[in-house]
């Protein structure tokens, strides 16, 4: 059994659907779990300490460990006060998983400017803030595991969601630069983009995948993603209804001309198109262009 005695998790937007279901299992295991969550409602107004006090609750009354933050991730003082939350309880911080996250759904052409950055506030500045407030006490002590979550809207994109689906390919971005810049400290960071029904999606997915997309279905996959065994990082995984696959970034063979015209662009379009992986980093990126 994949256990984390001694381990100290912080979850974030753990009152609700994924992250809640994150604590419970990270508990169960031996972890001890700070269980953030603001409290407020899908869009991100208001405030309570219930729902995270409630999670805490469960996971003591089943012999764990944890204690409840209320604290928000979208300012650099919220952020650093739920780390020393983990440090003045438990005395240090080995695991991260960035969870929280708001809706402000509408159309591109509807859509506020506050409304697209008050998703970005709090899915890619408060994973950012989180991470970089945990970043230096990993360090120190020469391990860490980080996890963020994108979505397939962020992948691939999604109607109404032109605010997350920035954030969660944001995500994308970050996870990658985490886990190459982590790699000498032994600090791993990965992201999940997760199908789950959860109240932010209950309105968004048909009623029979409540049953099948169960949130406890993706937290298997982040216990072992924040386990000391997992050696992956800089990866990106989709996860849902039972089912784990990689997502990787990749590029086709294209096409060349030392000078290409707007005519040969045109009529080399399909190979251009091509599908083909072949290029899957950035330094594969350069070497195919020199």
């Amino acid at each position: 059994m994949l256990r984390f005695d001694d381990r100290v998790a912080i979850i974030t937007g753990a009152g609700h659907g994924l992250g809640r279901a994150h604590a419970l299992l990270l508990a169960e295991r031996g972890a001890k779990v700070v269980v953030n969550d603001l409290g407020g409602a899908l869009d991100g107004t208001g405030a309570s300490a219930g729902p995270a006090a409630e999670v805490v609750e469960l996971i003591t009354k089943n012999g764990g460990q944890a204690i409840a933050n209320a604290d928000n991730v979208a300012t650099p003082e919220g952020a650093g006060a739920i780390v020393q939350a983990a440090l003045d309880a438990f005395g240090r911080v080995d695991i991260v998983v960035n969870n929280a996250g708001i809706l402000r759904d509408r159309s591109f052409g509807k859509m506020t400017v506050e409304e697209f950055d008050a998703v970005l506030a709090v899915h890619v500045r408060g994973s950012y803030l989180v991470s970089r407030a945990a970043y230096p006490h990993m360090k120190e002590a020469g391990y860490g595991r980080l996890v963020n979550t994108s979505s397939p809207a962020g992948l691939f994109g999604n109607f109404g969601q032109a605010n997350y689906s920035t954030a969660k390919m944001g995500l994308v971005g970050l996870t990658k630069t985490l886990g190459i810049e982590g790699a000498r400290n032994g600090i791993k960071a990965n992201a999940i983009a997760p199908v789950a029904w959860t109240r932010m999606t209950e309105s968004l997915l048909p009623a029979e995948f409540e049953a099948r997309f169960t949130p406890e279905r993706v937290s298997a996959l982040v216990a072992y993603l924040v386990h000391e065994s997992c050696e992956a990082s800089g990866e990106v995984f989709s996860v849902g209804g039972g089912r784990v696959a990689r997502v990787f970034v990749a590029e086709g063979p294209g096409w060349r001309s030392d000078e290409p015209t707007p005519e040969d662009i045109s009529d080399n379009w399909a190979a251009i198109m091509a599908e083909q992986p072949y290029v899957l980093t950035a330094a594969d990126s350069m070497k195919a262009m020199l």
